[in-house]
């Protein structure tokens, strides 16, 4: 699957084994994986935290959009860059 095959009705999801953690030490949000780390931004934060396989990516942009009062099509390129990198890395899929 490539950010081409993502939908408006796409449910992504994290994978089995990759986890959304505040890590207190060092004061910010991190992707966890098997022998992988990635420091996030703000706004990776609130686009992963609906990344749970209930939420469409319509949905989360539309949000987004909304809550940053965004140009949706801005926010959708943002949205699926972001995805459509965790999906190469493996650490992200979608329904």
């Amino acid at each position: 699957m490539s950010d081409d095959d993502f939908t408006g009705e796409s449910r992504p999801y994290l994978l089995r084994g990759v986890r959304l953690k505040h890590d207190t030490v060092r004061k910010c949000w991190v992707l966890l994986a098997p022998e992988r780390f990635l420091r996030l931004n703000g706004i990776s934060v609130d686009i992963l935290q609906r990344c749970d396989g209930s939420v469409s990516l319509g949905r989360i942009v539309e949000d987004l959009a909304e809550k940053y009062v965004a140009d949706r099509a801005v926010v959708e390129r943002d949205v699926r860059a972001l995805l459509a990198g965790l999906l190469d890395k493996r650490m992200l899929a979608y329904e």
